[in-house]
């Protein structure tokens, strides 16, 4: 597939060189914090503190924390650092230089950072990374001499020289060791790159149209597609008796409609997308299932979120096992003590007009995509798809809103079973059991046409339950 063309690279922390890298970071970021309040001049500006030293002091940081955190996969983002430190060369170039000495510093800076950026995402061999930084080097060392000499009129106010060109040099220099210490990653596999959230990567090749659509219906709710169905039991109560009789005493309609599904997005991973800031993104092989727990049957019984993750390959019997043992977690006290309790109760204790901002806030971070993953894991609005049993209550399916916070793309709720007499094909009378089931679905991530392929294809699986326990699972990857 296309994606899998871009070399992806790792760093590992076994590596000397990794920490040499993230040693040469760490001074850089000594010298410009030195530089920023301990030796600057009485009159410089806000803006030249912040861009010329801040501002780089914190990016040699966000080095250091993404070198050692998420090193082992996803380097691309250490060109976030060399971006700030052509904006500080570009900004303070304007400044003290002449216009043309500034622009060609300005189109230098450009073309290192698209270069660097090219280089650190894999779309080009990582050897001219050595080359690009050795010549920023060389390069800055002209370019303070060249500031100095031009801010600096009486030499008893130069600073100090190291710290003149320093913090400058030891940040640069830090790609070097990088350079050496990154390893491609040839596990045929994809790997994140800019514009993938953590949650899932971006899909990049669809059509103008769902492109486009995105932004017209902008609101999940705006893009509900309803659909109701029934199906025919007699096979799928068999089933699930068979298996109770296999030693899976708890087996119900929940874990087969679950199994079904799951061998269903193995075949259809489309399904498995979702859409975050305007944009389309596959959640891959985390197939993330949320479910409400209602702790006792009763109108006054608390109830708590359970959320597990499932792979496209998973049988059966796994599926029984996560479901069991997070449902077995869910259920051990009586009172709220799953992790998207604790943190709801949490929020909850925020005073009503602050957390109206907080929720705003959290929507801003989950549309650039960073929410941070805790929050993800234990939130239930971010998932691949949501169910309802209607049928432990009761009463009919009914039909569920997806919310427009978060990221969930389906909810499927099931009903209670009935009866219905029917017409056999001789003529005579028979009486057959039912259930309803209704499925709400984001029409934005795939068309429709593929929806209902997919919806043919799982009711056809519940139709004949035994093909769930056919080890030779049909898997399929989803676009690039």
């Amino acid at each position: 597939m296309k994606q899998h063309q871009r070399t992806a690279y790792a760093v590992g922390l076994k590596n000397p060189l990794t920490w040499l890298s993230a040693l040469l970071a760490l001074a850089a970021l000594a010298g410009f914090v030195a530089r920023a309040f301990w030796f600057r001049q009485p009159d410089t500006d806000c803006w030249t503190l912040w861009i010329r030293d801040l501002l780089p002091a914190l990016a040699a940081l966000y080095f250091v924390w993404q070198l050692l955190l998420h090193g082992r996969d996803r380097v691309y983002r250490l060109t976030l650092p060399f971006w700030v430190l052509c904006l500080s060369f570009v900004y303070t170039a304007w400044g003290n230089l002449n216009w043309y000495w500034a622009l060609a510093l300005t189109l230098a800076a450009l073309a290192g950072a698209y270069l660097m950026r090219r280089c650190l995402t894999g779309t080009m061999p990582d050897w001219p990374v050595i080359l690009l930084a050795g010549a920023w080097i060389c390069g800055i060392c002209l370019f303070r001499h060249m500031h100095v000499v031009t801010v600096y009129r009486d030499p008893a106010e130069l600073p100090p020289d190291w710290l003149g060109w320093a913090p400058e040099i030891l940040l640069l220099a830090a790609y070097l060791p990088l350079c050496f210490a990154m390893k491609k990653l040839d596990d045929g596999k994809y790997h994140p790159t800019w514009g993938d959230r953590p949650d899932g990567r971006r899909i990049r090749s669809l059509d103008p149209i769902s492109v486009v659509g995105t932004y017209i219906m902008p609101e999940r709710n705006q893009a509900n597609v309803y659909f109701q169905d029934k199906l025919e039991i007699t096979a799928l109560e068999k089933y699930i008796r068979a298996k109770r009789a296999a030693g899976y005493e708890k087996f119900s309609m929940t874990e087969a409609l679950l199994a079904a599904y799951v061998r269903t997005v193995s075949k259809f991973p489309g399904a498995n997308r979702f859409i975050s800031g305007e944009k389309i993104f596959s959640r891959g092989e985390d197939l993330q299932f949320c479910m409400t727990v209602k702790k006792d049957m009763a109108t006054d019984a608390s109830e708590t979120i359970i959320k597990l993750h499932l792979n496209p390959g998973d049988s059966v019997d796994t599926v029984y096992r996560k479901f069991h043992d997070a449902l077995d977690e869910a259920k051990k006290s009586m009172e709220l003590d799953s992790s998207f309790d604790g943190v709801a109760a949490l929020i909850g204790m925020i005073p009503g007009i602050i957390l109206k901002f907080t929720i705003w806030f959290l929507k801003l971070l989950d549309y650039f995509g960073l929410l941070p993953r805790f929050l993800l894991e234990v939130s239930p609005f971010h998932g691949s798809i949501f169910f309802t049993s209607m049928g432990s209550l009761g009463i009919p399916a009914v039909y569920h809103h997806l919310y427009n916070f978060g990221n969930l793309p389906i909810f499927l709720a099931f009903g209670r079973k009935y009866r219905v007499n029917e017409l056999a094909d001789d003529g005579s009378a028979v009486s057959r059991k039912y259930m309803d089931y209704t499925i709400n679905v984001d029409e934005r991530i795939v068309d429709g046409f593929y929806y209902a392929t997919m919806i043919k294809f799982f009711h056809k699986l519940l139709l004949h339950p035994e093909r769930l326990d056919d080890p030779e699972m049909e898997i399929n990857e989803d676009i690039p």
